[in-house]
């Protein structure tokens, strides 16, 4: 099994479609997918195969609030598919020490082989100190076996040696570093033999020629400590994951907030089309800083929207069993309106109130 993390935006999910593209026709997949909205968006972006086998935890982090929940999914999915393989993407905000404890627990220790641990890294994101500072961050670099440079292709070259430094100095070594344009990651990286951590010569690691090799050894990620920002949290139980069908016209509103984060998003009955137009054009009316993230009816088919890091991408999706669309914002951020008055102009996009939409601005 491998975990891939990876914070806010860094294109976890865009690389993961890659390996999905590229695994063996011979091997059976799982993917677990945890993400801290409540809507669960990122699970729809995935063609349904008979080879691979999605399943969306949303709602809370996977090393604590969810720990319960996604035991009792994995022994399901495990009994259920019997995968060669299982990838588990934690959410942008989820510390992995927690989840790694667990998957490396007596529980599933005759079932799971763990390999390496992948972060990904927007190397625009080190020119953010909030994203430097910010503990999950950090963590989710420090804890990784490779690290996988995405948005490469957004990044300037400088920002590219910058991160190649910021990583070459970090502790434990990493046993490598690669760049992933667009997501471009070879599946070779998770079908290799795995390093195993009392080997002390390292032998068989590849690195990147910009990796430190200078300590000449491969050292197993250390534990960290389980982040702070969790404690006092209400854990999640099965009973949170009922879903609720929306009416036509009368979406189903979901809340929620930890770790310095706040998300907002609606699930709207199949049968409510919106104006492609109309609603692009309100999400980007939307402060620039809100990661936004949506599957939706148009009258131009159903569309994948994401916008992250200020950038823009709409592609087809074969996701038919309703639309969604999620907000996740930095807890206090200012310029968001209310639930109620966004819900309405959201209400408004649809193709035949587009006139609406023009009343309300």
């Amino acid at each position: 099994m491998h975990v891939i993390t990876g914070f806010l935006g860094s294109g976890k999910s865009t690389l993961i479609r890659h390996l999905l593209a590229h695994k063996p026709v011979d091997e059976r997949w799982v993917l677990v997918i945890n993400e801290f909205g409540q809507i669960g968006i990122d699970q729809t972006m995935f063609d349904e195969r008979e080879d691979v086998v999605v399943k969306g935890l949303p709602g809370g982090c996977l090393c604590c609030q969810l720990a319960f929940v996604l035991q009792a999914s994995l022994v399901n999915l495990l009994h259920r598919h019997r995968p060669d393989r299982l990838i588990i993407e934690p959410s942008g905000l989820g510390h992995p020490a927690g989840l790694l404890d667990l998957l490396r627990s007596d529980a599933f220790a005759e079932v799971l082989e763990v390999r390496d641990i992948i972060a990904l890294l927007d190397p625009r994101r080190l020119s953010d100190p909030r994203s430097r500072e910010h503990e999950t961050f950090r963590d989710q670099l420090e804890m990784a076996d490779g690290v996988a440079l995405t948005m490469t292709d957004l990044a300037t070259d400088q920002q590219c040696r910058e991160a190649q430094t910021y990583l070459a100095d970090l502790w434990p070594a990493k046993r490598w570093v690669e760049e992933a344009p667009h997501g471009q990651l070879s599946v070779s990286r998770l079908l290799g033999d795995p390093v195993r951590g009392d080997d002390p010569t390292g032998a068989g690691v590849t690195h990147s020629t910009f990796v430190n090799q200078s300590t000449g050894a491969t050292v197993p990620s250390r534990p960290m400590p389980h982040s702070r920002a969790h404690e006092g949290q209400v854990p999640v139980t099965l009973d949170t994951f009922a879903y609720r069908e929306p009416a036509p016209g009368a979406p189903v509103c979901d809340e929620g907030g930890s770790l310095g984060f706040r998300s907002l998003g609606w699930r709207f009955h199949a049968n409510d089309v919106f104006s492609l137009d109309a609603l692009a054009q309100l999400l980007e009316s939307l402060p620039a800083a809100l990661r936004i993230k949506a599957v939706v009816h148009t009258e131009s088919g159903w569309k994948c929207y994401n916008r992250a890091a200020g950038r823009v991408t709409l592609t087809a999706a074969s996701w038919r069993r309703d639309s969604r669309l999620e907000l996740i914002m930095e807890a206090g951020s200012q310029g968001l309106p209310e639930a109620a008055s966004l819900e309405a102009s959201l209400l408004a996009c649809r193709e035949e109130g587009e006139s609406a939409l023009n009343s309300l601005r």
